[in-house]
């Protein structure tokens, strides 16, 4: 991806000699090199430098030898290196190259010295790049010079254009040799051009020749790494991508491609900004360089293999889309001559009354019913012509060609993707899932899965019709298929809309028949789980919230009159009773004690959404829930007073935020439990509580304890006055649960109204005379953001935060700490400026050992 030296017309440069490849396992791409051939080069309408230095100080020999090797490279410097040339040709080049190479090459690279005149210095590397066009024997012969390289990037900083062109066209050609590049780069020639491209209202010729010697650069992957850290360059690069040059612009591409091979750019190349310029060249319809194209795709590619700028990609309104191959399309046959639907399975009604004696009135259908226009939503529009321009490049085997798209059979299994515009990519993946081929099919729903980021693109797929290929390939006998689909559906039912349409194509059943068998694999369970857990949510605020979009789609029925109808109607036996029959809540149960956190999460989340009435709760109670309940609250929990470990392993943050969200769900499972007679005679209430107390001690995030808290004060509610509990639920949430909540409040809170409220609640607390409650604060680390409010804090807060420093301060083991964080200083500025707090300022003062 290395231009060689471009003025005018890129050529495709093959490595003929005397140009032998460097590297033999560069791609096409990364060996494309570019030519100044003698028609194109610009001659500038001037006075010649030859003649003003002669009219200055007369004629010397040195010039005559100047002129000779101007009009040598202006004959025989270039050639076309895109094909071999002529022998005679090369025959005359070499003799005339021979004549001069003793001694000339040399001459002019003395006289790019500094102690030399100007004219001299420009006349010099004007005849240099010129020479050096004539292959890498001619730049071999100038790089054979020490100090060639140094001096050439001096004249970058010249004030002539000309100047500057010249020396960064020779560097170009340099660098365009492979084991020149380093010594280029060595010398300083990115800074120098990062200097160089700084310059307002820098001329075009010296702008492409700068930026094609980066490309060239770039093609080393050291090289690259350093000119990803330079400052400011990626800005330029990605600013460069719009420039009015055609030829700036595909050069800045091509450095940005290279860049991009090297996943350690990634970063600094985002937040350069490179995903929202480069979306922009694809998006434009307007006729742009292929090149540019090209290299903006595969910086975009490069970039979608991290997970998060695969997102961003998304966003700009791009799908990532296998590339599967011609053969693989053979399969597709074109639907029969039927009925029309729309591409999601909505069926319109025949009408009796309008009958079309040739059949124009079906061929017409959807365009124009009972003679009224239908407004369709974009979403449907945007789904009829994606599935018809995709079945038409499918039906003439030109599907992957229209992008320049060419999959070679002697490449690598890996997968190969490109990018489609949403539209376009929607409907090649639902027609993918059409296919025979297996393989082809499993790419297809991992792309639906990934590329389900936002409700917008979930709808998209689902008015495409990829539900029902979907819900179909849960059945297939192929396991990577299986878990493909499982895994599409499950990024797609977040959405509560589409999870709905989910459920009525009668996803529930192939989901049991998952759970049910003894051989599935644990990760397909998960995914069966968590579609489980989707479509069975009883949220009635997530249906009122979305009842908006509802009721909008449903004016596109209602302008229909009735003329569509939904492809199949949700049965009568809801979902929650499906997976009360059919015998899987044993299953769901075993799941619950011997699986992962994520799995025991989505069991609990299943359960919980199934009990919402005394007969459904009573059910799952007598099939041993308590059990699976047990399981969950025991595992990995840091018990802090647990005598038979004496090591404790600590949860690291990944770990420990598993944990917490299959805490919280089991924690809201039981609570729910708890709401009904039958189950809280069979729950050991007791046994819970300990368990739960300890789950409270534990390190699991607060969020999770919050679910634990309640589930406790339901269980004390319970209990009653004269309930066993060894001691009282209230003092257990408020030093593992309040208290850390508070203290992180004021941490780490950026609203100054929270961090206030929670000084004043924890004020509330301390003031209680419980000394475990002051203990807990300074061990959460709760001095230090106490001391900053009362500094930067409001007058309330300032009250709250003293009366608790001076009940710490009682305590001399926090002394060290309360000093530590600041606060005599604070303290004796309150004193001072006789404040309202300025006597208990006073006292704590005289509390601490100052």
């Amino acid at each position: 991806m290395a231009p060689f030296c471009n003025h005018h017309t890129h050529l495709t440069y093959s490595f003929h000699p005397p140009f032998p490849n460097p590297n033999p396992h560069l791609t096409s791409s990364q060996i494309r090199f570019s030519v100044l051939s003698r028609a194109h080069f610009p001659y500038r309408k001037r006075l010649s430098t030859d003649t003003v230095h002669q009219q200055r100080h007369g004629k010397r020999k040195g010039y005559i030898f100047a002129q000779n090797f101007n009009e040598f490279a202006r004959d025989g410097g270039t050639t076309e290196t895109s094909q071999p040339p002529l022998s005679s040709d090369t025959d005359t080049f070499r003799s005339r190259k021979g004549n001069v190479e003793d001694g000339y090459v040399g001459l002019f690279i003395r006289m790019l010295g500094m102690d030399n005149d100007p004219l001299d210095r420009e006349q010099a590397i004007n005849a240099l790049w010129r020479y050096s066009q004539g292959g890498k024997e001619s730049i071999d012969e100038i790089v054979k010079f020490p100090g060639c390289v140094n001096l050439t990037i001096i004249l970058l900083k010249s004030d002539h254009g000309s100047v500057s062109e010249a020396a960064a066209g020779l560097l170009r050609t340099i660098s365009s040799v492979n084991i020149y590049r380093a010594s280029v780069a060595e010398a300083g020639a990115i800074e120098e051009i990062n200097g160089l491209l700084s310059r307002p209202n820098l001329p075009g010729e010296v702008k492409e020749q700068c930026v094609c010697t980066l490309w060239n650069l770039s093609v080393d992957e050291k090289i690259r790494v350093k000119m990803a850290k330079v400052d400011f360059l990626l800005p330029k690069l990605v600013r460069f991508l719009g420039d009015e040059d055609i030829k700036v612009r595909e050069a800045a591409g091509g450095v940005l491609a290279n860049l991009a091979l090297s996943p350690s750019s990634h970063e600094i190349m985002v937040e350069a900004g490179v995903i929202p310029k480069l979306a922009e060249i694809l998006k434009n319809k307007e006729e742009e360089s292929k090149t540019i194209k090209k290299e903006a795709r595969n910086v975009l590619l490069e970039l979608a293999n991290d997970e998060y700028y695969r997102i961003l990609i998304v966003e700009e309104g791009f799908v990532l889309v296998p590339i599967v191959g011609a053969d693989a399309y053979k399969s597709f046959s074109s639907p029969s001559h039927s009925w029309p639907t729309l591409p999601d399975g909505t069926e319109i009604k025949r009408d009796p009354s309008t009958p079309s004696k040739y059949g124009a009135g079906e061929l017409l259908l959807g365009l124009n019913i009972k003679d009224k226009n239908i407004n369709l939503e974009e979403g449907k529009v945007d789904a009829i012509v994606g599935r018809s321009q995709q079945q038409f490049l499918a039906r003439i085997g030109a599907i992957e060609m229209e992008e320049g798209i060419k999959l070679d059979p002697g490449a690598a299994p890996h997968p190969r993707f490109t990018l489609l515009p949403w539209r376009d990519g929607v409907a090649r993946l639902v027609l993918i899932l059409g296919l025979e081929d297996v393989s082809v099919i499993e790419k297809a729903a991992h792309s639906i899965a990934v590329s389900c980021i936002n409700e917008h693109i979930r709808l998209l797929f689902k008015e495409a019709g990829a539900i029902k290929r979907l819900v179909c390939l849960l059945a297939h006998d192929n396991d990577a298929v299986r878990f493909a689909s499982a895994h599409a559906l499950d990024r797609l039912s977040i959405s509560y809309n589409v999870s709905r349409i989910i459920e009525s194509h009668g996803v529930v059943d192939p989901l049991l028949d998952i759970l049910k068998d003894v051989n599935t694999s644990q990760s397909l369970i998960e995914k069966a789980m968590s579609i489980l857990s989707w479509i069975s949510n009883p949220d009635e605020e997530m249906m009122n919230t979305i009842q908006g979009s509802l009721d909008q789609s449903s004016e596109f029925i209602a302008g229909l009159e009735g003329a569509l109808s939904e492809p199949s109607e949700l049965k009568e036996t809801t979902t929650r009773e499906k997976i009360l029959k059919s015998g899987v809540i044993p299953h769901i149960i075993e799941t619950m004690k011997s699986s992962t956190p994520a799995l025991q999460q989505k069991a609990a989340c299943i359960l919980e959404n199934i009990a919402i009435n005394e007969h459904y709760a009573t059910a799952i109670t007598g099939e041993g829930v308590a059990s699976g309940l047990e399981h969950c609250f025991r595992l990995k929990c840091k018990d802090e007073n647990e005598e038979n470990e004496v090591i404790q392993r600590e949860l690291d943050a990944i770990e420990a935020e598993e944990v917490g969200l299959a805490v919280s769900a089991a924690s809201r499972l039981l609570t729910r439990l708890l709401a009904f007679e039958e189950c809280c005679q069979a729950i050991d209430s007791t046994h819970f509580f300990h368990i739960l107390c300890r789950v409270l001690k534990s390190n699991i995030p607060l969020r999770a304890k919050d679910w634990v808290a309640a589930c406790l004060i339901k269980l004390e509610t319970l209990a009653g006055p004269s309930g066993n509990l060894d001691c009282p639920i209230d003092m257990e949430v408020t030093l593992h649960e309040t208290i850390p909540r508070l203290v992180e409040e004021m941490r780490s809170s950026f609203s100054s109204e929270l961090q206030e409220a929670a000084v004043v609640e924890l004020n509330q607390i301390i003031s209680r005379g419980v000394a475990d409650y002051a203990r807990q604060v300074a061990a959460r680390g709760g001095i230090f953001p106490l001391v900053k409010l009362i500094d930067q804090g409001s007058e309330r807060a300032r009250n709250a935060g003293l009366a608790i420093l001076y009940n710490l301060s009682m305590d001399s083991e926090n002394h060290a700490a309360i000093m530590a964080a600041g606060s005599v200083p604070v303290l004796r500025r309150i004193v001072l400026s006789e404040r309202p707090q300025w006597t208990r300022a006073l006292h704590l003062l005289q509390t601490l050992p100052t």
